[in-house]
């Protein structure tokens, strides 16, 4: 299969909006994003800020600790923190260099009870607008669908931006997503000159390894990757491939969401989607002596596949989005097996047919623990190919071929999973 030279420049486009650097969950940084965007428009230190949030946003920030607040969750100190010591020009690092001194400001301005918080009841599930205050001076920043897609901002009431922006369409803003099929990310993975890839890939094995090594050693949220790494010691766990990456993947998550300050390489809008896209790759490839380049054609696999089946899934939904990396590590580690086409897209159908019910109940502690299951899961499906066994349409979501049944995990997650996402967010708001 030939990719013609247009379809090779959209993937790796694609590529570059996707894959980016973010320090901390990036919902709660997107919050940070959009409020030191309308300090810089507002031109003064804000005595208030007003914060207006999809109900997604408020399940993915409410909880997770927020890098450098000194231990702080929630989405009003990510909001204080970016309005007083954000630099907006930093995208997702925003808040990357907020020191302890900003952090007492921080702390005054909530105490004020200035900070102000509310649900706006639309169908954009990732939505999210600041109004910053002094005297009689305002400035609003919304952004829609992606993390620092901004769509409107304005001052003192006027109108300085108003980016149209197709409210049913969540990928709207971005690239046409239609070029990627499973076998067009294998044959871009195969035919692509590396040098032109590698300097990413090498961002991604840098930063997601860095912070996978701060989860082993260090105590974040439960530890679910180093209780592993222990247990693997212990001799109560195999020393084997499988868990050494799952151990290596959820310690990264572990640091993230336990407000660890290093930076990830984000995959979709999200940090556990990239950690669980790259870091069992990188750990196989470690401790299977897999040359660099290899590494990165099966990250690109990894990643594009990620990417290509979160596309159907939304940015944020009921629909745990690790699920859509474990499936595609499925297909990488098939692909660095040397396995065919038919057996990397085999290995996808395995782990979506798997694991498809997990449900997302926002950034927490509990997503190592996800990551974790999904690379099990990863491991099954892709072994299950090499041996050529595959669900069938016959077996639930699992259709005709491996399209059709990315197809139906979004179908699942756009219509199936609605009432589900209502509830989860009425149980964790009681």
């Amino acid at each position: 299969m030939n990719i013609s030279e247009k379809e090779q420049q959209q993937i790796y486009t694609i590529l570059q909006e996707e894959i980016v650097p973010a320090e901390g969950c990036t919902e709660p940084i997107a919050i940070a994003f959009a409020a030191a965007k309308a300090v810089e428009i507002l031109e003064r230190k804000p005595e208030a800020i007003r914060i207006y949030v999809s109900g997604n946003i408020l399940k993915n920030a409410k909880s997770v600790i927020v890098p450098n607040s000194g231990g702080m969750a929630g989405i009003e100190v990510a909001a204080a923190m970016g309005a007083l010591a954000g630099d907006a020009s930093k995208d997702l690092l925003v808040i990357s260099n907020v020191s302890a001194q900003d952090m007492l400001g921080v702390r005054e301005l909530i105490a004020t009870g200035n900070v102000t918080l509310e649900v706006v009841p639309n169908n954009i599930t990732l939505y999210v607008m600041i109004e910053v205050q002094a005297g009689n001076e305002t400035a609003s920043v919304e952004i829609k669908h992606t993390h620092t897609n901004i769509t409107k901002v304005t001052k003192n009431k006027e109108v300085l931006i108003d980016q149209p922006c197709n409210d049913t369409d969540f990928n709207s803003s971005l690239t046409d997503r239609s070029v990627l099929t499973i076998k067009k990310i294998v044959e871009m993975a195969n035919q692509i000159d590396i040098e032109l890839v590698a300097p990413l890939f090498e961002k991604v094995y840098q930063f997601n390894s860095r912070i996978a090594e701060e989860g082993l050693t260090q105590k974040y949220g439960v530890n679910i990757g180093a209780c592993i790494q222990e247990n693997i010691k212990k001799g109560i766990y195999g020393d084997d491939q499988r868990n050494r990456s799952a151990s290596y993947a959820a310690a990264g998550s572990d640091a993230r969401m336990g407000g660890c300050a290093l930076p990830v390489m984000t995959t979709s809008g999200s940090g556990n989607q990239g950690m669980t896209a790259s870091l069992p790759i990188i750990r196989y490839c470690i401790d299977q002596n897999r040359t660099k380049e290899e590494m990165y054609r099966a990250l690109m696999v990894s990643h594009l596949s990620t990417v290509h089946i979160k596309t159907n899934v939304g940015r944020l939904s009921a629909y745990c989005g690790v699920m859509t990396a474990s499936a595609a590590v499925s297909g990488a580690l098939v692909y660095l097996d040397g396995g065919s086409v038919e057996q990397i897209q085999n290995g996808i159908i395995n782990t979506l047919g798997n694991v498809s019910g997990v449900i997302c109940d926002g950034a927490n502690a509990s997503c190592a623990s996800k990551i974790a299951s999904g690379i099990y899961a990863a491991f099954d499906g892709a072994m299950l190919s090499q041996i050529g066994n595959v669900f069938t349409s016959n077996d639930g979501i699992v259709d005709t071929c491996c399209e059709e049944t990315i197809q139906n995990v979004g179908t699942l997650a756009q219509q199936g999973m609605k009432g589900t996402d209502k509830t989860i967010l009425d149980i964790m708001t009681k």
